[in-house]
């Protein structure tokens, strides 16, 4: 059976869509993309721990693979939202949070042509400490210092709302992949169950005589 899809968490932040007037800059256009794909992201993880929430889950597992996979399946459901959905789950939040990498790497592919673009590659740029060891070490600070001097020149990024047929959109198009990749390892798990079989009835181990 299919996996069910996410009912999609209520976000706690003010939604952003820029306005019509600024999409002529180029880094307006990403930095609006790479913020929709942590959003996103943000939601499967929620909806990836209230699945946790409700099975039993190795705690040592830490991704997913053929093996891992045969592993969460093996536990108790203790309510709706099975393994299989926390397995789906786990693997759409990863999809998000990769498309969203994949624009903050493109930042030097992106010529900003306004200040307010200027701007929105720094937010990028300071918004991507979280992923490195330290972020109280040079420069981080320092290019932190930078965007408050221009946001207090020019002002910060336009705010508005985003669109709820993106949101589902995007979360339906992670999570589609997530299960094709779910089945694909459960069936890549299954068929080396198959050959180990086969293996041992062709070739059983014989104890010392």
């Amino acid at each position: 059976m299919a996996a069910k899809k996410p009912t999609v968490l209520a976000a706690g932040r003010k939604e952003t869509e820029l306005q019509p007037a600024l999409l002529r800059d180029p880094a307006l256009l990403l930095v609006s993309d790479w913020q929709m794909a942590r959003y996103i992201s943000l939601l499967l993880c929620r909806v990836q721990q209230r699945l946790e929430s409700q099975i039993m889950v190795n705690p040592g597992i830490q991704g997913l693979t053929a093996d891992s996979l045969t592993r969460v399946q093996d536990q108790t459901a203790l309510s709706l939202g099975g393994p299989r959905d926390y397995a789906v789950a786990r693997e759409a939040e990863v999809f998000a949070m990769t498309e969203a990498l994949k624009f903050q790497d493109s930042i030097p592919e992106v010529a900003a042509t306004s200040l307010v673009g200027v701007i929105a590659k720094l937010e990028m740029i300071v918004g991507a400490d979280r992923d490195i060891g330290d972020p109280t070490d040079f420069p981080w600070p320092h290019i932190a210092s930078v965007l408050r001097d221009l946001k207090a020149i020019a002002g910060g990024l336009p705010v508005g709302r985003r669109s709820r047929e993106r949101t589902r959109s995007d979360i339906a198009k992670h999570w589609e992949s997530a299960v094709k990749l779910v089945a694909a390892l459960k069936e890549e798990s299954a068929a080396e169950h198959l050959i180990q079989s086969a293996s041992a009835t062709k070739f059983p181990s014989r104890g010392l005589s």
